[in-house]
C-alpha cells in the first residue's frame, strides 16, 4: 500500500497552487482580463463617471475590479467591445491633447468623455465600435459595480448602499408580511406589506 505522508502532500498542494497563481496572471497586470494599461484606463474612465465627493468614487469602491471579473464571466461577450473602446479613448485622447486618457487632467478627461457620448470620438478604434455605444456599454457596467452586490466584485464596503441608506445584508425575504389582513402598504413601523 502506498502512503501519502503529510510532508509530501503538503509539498505537492503548495507546488500545484503555485502554478495555479503562476498560469492564472499574466505576471504584468493584477488584474484577469486588462492588461495593465486598459486597467488603469477603465479605472480612470470610472472615476469620471462616478467621482470622489464625500463618499467614495469609483475607484474607491473597486469598479474596475467589478468590469475585470465580470469580463471572464458573465461579461464575455463584450470582451472585443472593451479592447476597442479603451483603445479608441486612447487614441481619441492623444487626438485632442497629445496624451493617453490617464496623463490628462480631470477637466480634460470630461471632454473626451463628452465626445465619446455625443458620439464625436475620432480615431482606428471607432470603426469596429461608435464612440457612443462604447460610453453607454462602460457607463452602464460602472453603474452596476457601484451600485451591485459587493459579491460581484464592486461595491467594496458596500459604500454606495450606505450611501443611499440600504440596509446590510438586503436578504430576500427578510421582511415578514401579515398577508392575513386586506390592504397593502406601509406600517407605521415603516414595514411593507398588508395593512
Amino acid at each position: 500500500m502506498n502512503r501519502v505522508t503529510r510532508r509530501k502532500f503538503i509539498q505537492v498542494a503548495s507546488a500545484a497552487a503555485a502554478g495555479s497563481m503562476v498560469c492564472c496572471t499574466n505576471g504584468k497586470s493584477p488584474w484577469r482580463f486588462f492588461t495593465l494599461e486598459e486597467g488603469q484606463t477603465a479605472d480612470a474612465i470610472c472615476e469620471r463617471l462616478i467621482p470622489a465627493d464625500q463618499d467614495p468614487g469609483a475607484s474607491q469602491v473597486g469598479v474596475v475590479n467589478f468590469l475585470d471579473i465580470q469580463l471572464i464571466g458573465p461579461y464575455k461577450r463584450f470582451r472585443s467591445s472593451y479592447r476597442q473602446g479603451l483603445k479608441g479613448i486612447d487614441q481619441t485622447s492623444r487626438q485632442m491633447y497629445g496624451q493617453g486618457f490617464t496623463e490628462l487632467s480631470a477637466e480634460k478627461q470630461d471632454a473626451v468623455l463628452k465626445e465619446l457620448e455625443r458620439g464625436g470620438a475620432t480615431g482606428e478604434a471607432w470603426k469596429e465600435i461608435s464612440s457612443k455605444d462604447f460610453f453607454t456599454l462602460i457607463l452602464g457596467h460602472t453603474m452596476q459595480g457601484y451600485y451591485g452586490d459587493p459579491r460581484h466584485g464592486g461595491n467594496r464596503g458596500r459604500a454606495s448602499w450606505k450611501m443611499v441608506g440600504l440596509p446590510y445584508p438586503p436578504i430576500r425575504g427578510r421582511l415578514h408580511y401579515d398577508l392575513t389582513s386586506g390592504q397593502i402598504g406601509r406600517s407605521a413601523d415603516g414595514q411593507m406589506g398588508r395593512l
